[in-house]
């Protein structure tokens, strides 16, 4: 048995990675770093997860990324400010380059061409040059080997011609340059405008909360117990219940329901939350970092950093693409060379094979997909806790609900009481005094706040309690606790034990809004509902649903009925709330869960639904199968986009500059057709 101690999560922000091979080298040496258990680096989000053993220190990852040629900076911690300079250094790029191009009209003196491409080339070229080290001296290739080399072939070459009066291709190297920063300037910024949302999230959790007498405190240093005060258009700085005051809450950026809620005594609210306009008072009930929204920031940020099948297999095309463009760039300039080209020309054509086979947009494809999704996701109320998910979404043809908790809000009332001898009054009272002492929720129904339990009462698991009451036994429970009750369907007996029932009552449970709708929209969407319900066929069929009802199903009977779908064809989601799902939701294709579920019913989900509305069951499915058409759409785009580009530049039929603009464009496209998902 390992007893070693468990492993910490570390987050690290990544500055200097410019491609997909660029974050699967770093992964690499991450994980051969002793001490270190499971890295995982995401280029889309810039970001680094790990476990690593409790000895190791932030210092010596540091010093492994700086190793290979990037800058890391813990989660914790603000990353450094390079946008601005990036900006300046983009515009310098094209302020060195306009000339050039002007001059292919109005020819530049050779000496000026060389004292602009000479200053792009040791100052705008520098971060290329120091990628590409650092990516060799590690042992691989990546976008910077490619733009260096292009680039320092492209200023040699001149440099040769300059000195011997040949033609000049100034512009080609400063073009590669401005083109290739453009590219990335604006890769980065969408990529930070798509990841601010996680930020966003958490910033929602104000720093200070106010306790009762108007002293205040850290939120941080909140304690579980622990009373503070929360006045109107303020948020809510820790989870908690409220002890004192009305409010209507506003909870839309952090489930996705539109409609402020109104709260009172006895109500939970979440870290986060908008108090529009009453004065409350809360006792805390969670430490601090266990809050719903350090929950959700933490679920939403294990699913950006996990790698589906799919985009492991991306990273490999994307680290053996590098040496097989190397490979075809020197076959293309052997070829143009042999076939009596000049070896100026043969090599600008091999520039321009090298420049246009950048993998970005082919390392971008996967992770933009699921981090746009995981946004979008969260911004309607779900939580998408494995990318994975979204392979299984899309094949979904068959959706299983169950009723109680689920479609319903599990909030039994009570509908008839039939009385057989006794005042009705009487009746109530006993059942009352019967039910305080049961869990279950029919006794829920029928129990009053101010009837205590009787000192001596038995729990009869799946059929009802016994209790003395005023020296009588009595009990309260089903049909197959009293079998000698008069039949009624789905009605809870009130009986002397070994005497005469007393009364009958049934009761209703609400259905949830938006049910028949969600119903009527899985259909349309080719995914067949099926309703699995332990509760009897008759309390199913009085919803006066449109859908296919197995009632009566023990949690053993549920998992056979998934199997004997999946046995004929079918990919089986399913939608639960209660322990009983459990084993369903194991065996299901796709699981999905409530946010009021129980916490094992939530940990077993891959699709978590922060408000009780089933309707988003339909939206996270229709969200998945959006998602996976965009993820293979932009894998697809990058591949085809290579296929036909490296032809065409080995052919030479695109110069180095136009090349660098069209891998650019590239990435770009890949990341913008993400970008959707977000709307």
């Amino acid at each position: 048995m390992d007893h070693s101690p468990p492993s910490p999560r570390i987050e690290l922000a990544i500055e200097g990675m410019s491609c997909a091979a660029c974050a699967a080298r770093l992964e690499k040496q991450l994980n051969k770093t002793p001490g270190v258990r499971d890295a995982r680096v995401n280029f889309a989000t810039e970001r680094a997860s790990l476990t690593a053993t409790p000895q190791i220190t932030l210092q010596t990852l540091a010093e492994v990324v700086a190793k290979a040629g990037f800058t890391a900076t813990p989660i914790a911690q603000p990353a450094p400010a390079r946008h601005g300079r990036e900006a300046f250094e983009l515009a310098a790029a094209f302020a060195l380059a306009l000339p050039l191009w002007a001059g292919m009209v109005w020819p530049l003196p050779a000496w000026v061409a060389l004292a602009l491409a000479s200053l792009a080339q040791i100052w705008l070229a520098a971060r290329f040059y120091r990628g590409a080290y650092a990516a060799l001296r590690a042992g691989g290739a990546d976008m910077d080997v490619l733009i260096a080399l292009g680039t320092s072939a492209a200023y040699g070459l001149s440099l040769h011609d300059f000195l011997t009066t040949g033609p000049l291709y100034f512009d080609s190297a400063v073009s590669i340059i401005a083109f290739i920063r453009l590219g990335k300037f604006l890769e980065t910024r969408i990529k930070r405008q798509t990841a601010s949302a996680l930020t966003s999230l958490k910033s929602l959790a104000p720093a200070i909360a106010h306790l009762p007498g108007g002293a205040d405190i850290a939120a941080a240093a909140l304690c579980p117990g622990q009373t503070i005060e929360i006045r109107p258009a303020e948020r809510i700085p820790a989870d908690g219940v409220i002890t004192q005051g009305r409010a209507l809450i506003d909870e839309s950026l952090l489930t996705g329901e539109s409609r402020p809620l109104a709260k009172s005594p006895g109500d939970p609210l979440l870290t986060g939350a908008l108090n529009l306009d009453g004065l409350l008072q809360l006792r805390v009930t969670a430490p601090p970092g266990e809050h719903f929204i350090d929950h959700l920031a933490r679920l939403v940020a294990d699913a950006q950093a996990a790698k589906p099948p799919f985009q492991r297999l991306a990273d490999r095309l994307a680290a053996w693409f590098v040496p097989s463009v190397l490979l075809l760039s020197g076959l293309t300039f052997a070829g143009w060379w042999l076939h009596g080209a000049t070896p100026a020309h043969a090599l600008i054509v091999a520039v321009s094979v090298l420049v246009i086979a950048c993998p970005c947009a082919l390392g971008l494809a996967t992770p933009a997909a699921i981090l746009a999704a995981t946004l979008a996701a969260a911004k309607r109320g779900i939580v998408l806790r494995e990318p994975a998910a979204l392979e299984r979404a899309a094949k979904i043809d068959t959706m299983v609900l169950d009723k109680t908790g689920t479609l319903t809000s599990g909030a039994l009332t009570l509908a008839t009481t039939e009385c057989f001898g006794i005042p009705e009054p009487e009746a109530l009272t006993l059942a009352a005094a019967l039910a305080a002492a049961n869990p279950h929720p029919l006794g829920r129904a029928l129990a009053r706040p101010d009837m205590p339990a009787p000192p001596d009462f038995t729990l009869i698991p799946g059929q009802g309690v016994r209790a003395t009451i005023g020296g009588v036994p009595y009990l309260l429970g089903s049909a197959r606790l009293i079998p000698h009750a008069p039949a009624r369907p789905g009605a809870t007996y009130l009986a002397r034990e070994n005497g005469p029932v007393l009364a009958a009552f049934t009761f209703t449970d609400t259905l949830r809004p938006h049910v028949p709708a969600t119903l009527a929209r899985l259909k349309t969407m080719g995914i067949t509902p099926l309703i699995l319900t332990g509760d009897t066929e008759s309390a199913t069929r009085a919803l006066g649903l449109d859908a296919a009802i197995i009632a009566s199903a023990s949690p053993e009977q549920k998992l056979a009925a998934i199997r004997a779908l999946q046995a004929q064809g079918h990919a089986v989601a399913m939608l639960g709330d209660g322990i009983n799902d459990l084993a369903a939701l194991a065996g299901a294709d796709l699981s999905l869960s409530l946010a009021t579920a129980t916490d094992a019913a939530q940990d077993s989900a891959a699709l978590l639904l922060l408000r009780p509305d089933p309707a988003l069951a339909a939206e996270a499915l229709s969200l998945a199968r959006a998602a996976w058409r965009v993820l293979w759409q932009g894998l697809a785009w990058a591949l085809i986009y290579n296929i036909i580009a490296l032809p065409a530049a080995a052919l030479g039929l695109l110069s180095p500059g136009l090349a660098a603009a069209a891998m650019a464009a590239s990435s770009l496209s890949v990341l913008g057709n993400a970008l959707r998902l977000r709307h």
